[in-house]
């Protein structure tokens, strides 16, 4: 499991780039039959990919959950949320079958021991997204098409940020303890998420970017307000976003995004909104 400690906004005002991406961003994370697992200290988030080809995966191969959480099994004192971004699979969660298609998602509750992953056909494996938060009691364990999210349309085309947000995992679609997830798609011809930007000082982020077309890229900007960067991310790859930091992107196509948030409240519109001309 790769370990990923908080950073001080001052110390990375002064990261070069590869500092920056040491230790914001996430790459490979879709390795045949194998859990690809980031462990991050703010707010004790966890992202996973999983993509079964030949074997039926379990959630915690690889992983040494005493040494890492101190618990019995992964999801003793956790939840997770799960999207496909490949071919249908299955998730099979203390033995009740789960099937995803192509951005299908499920809502794993606390408590759950045992979580396995298969894909439907080697040739068009799965590719499992899973973040994981810290929990304090359980639920029930939810499967959410895309038609059961929360569909929430905002920018314009002529400020190149027309975009639905889909809110899968959110207090208005469905109850958990601190998780929300969702999937944000950008129209053809928009290229910029979440701008205007924001911070939300009491909640933490993670985006994956997906459906970008070949040789395509998303720059995503990162940093405080007053002192901007950016990493160049490609097709699958993650990036935390702490809570003093902006998350805001432009590709040179569209593209769409899953972010996962957790923290101290699940309120979607509780951040600090910024003007483009505030930032430096």
């Amino acid at each position: 499991m790769d370990i990923r400690y908080s950073s001080n906004p001052r110390d990375v005002a002064r990261y070069t780039t590869e500092e920056l991406r040491r230790e914001f961003l996430i790459t490979d994370l879709y390795v045949k039959d194998t859990v690809k697992a980031t462990y991050s200290h703010v707010d004790r988030m966890v992202v996973l990919g999983i993509m079964p080809v030949d074997e039926i995966v379990s959630i915690d191969k690889g992983i040494d959950v005493w040494a890492n959480f101190g618990t019995e099994y992964f999801l003793e004192r956790r939840e997770a949320g799960v999207f496909n971004l490949g071919g249908r699979g299955k998730i099979v969660a203390d033995g009740e079958v789960f099937s995803l298609g192509f951005e299908d998602c499920l809502y794993i509750t606390k408590g759950t021991r045992t979580v396995t992953f298969q894909s439907d056909d080697p040739a068009n494996p799965a590719r499992f997204y899973l973040v994981s938060a810290p929990a304090h009691t359980a639920y029930k364990t939810t499967f959410l098409s895309f038609a059961d999210a929360n569909k929430r349309p905002c920018g314009s085309a002529e400020g190149a940020n027309k975009r639905v947000i889909n809110q899968f995992i959110h207090p208005d679609v469905l109850p958990t303890c601190q998780l929300s997830m969702g999937l944000t798609q950008l129209d053809v011809g928009s290229v910029w998420n979440t701008m205007p930007c924001h911070t939300h000082e009491r909640r933490m982020e993670v985006y994956t970017y997906f459906n970008l077309p070949e040789d395509n890229v998303v720059m995503h900007f990162m940093g405080t307000p007053k002192e901007t960067r950016s990493i160049v991310m490609q097709n699958f790859d993650a990036v935390i976003s702490p809570s003093w930091s902006i998350h805001a992107g432009c590709g040179t196509s569209n593209y769409t995004f899953i972010w996962a948030m957790g923290g101290e409240n699940q309120a979607f519109d509780d951040m600090d909104n910024l003007r483009p001309t505030d930032l430096r």
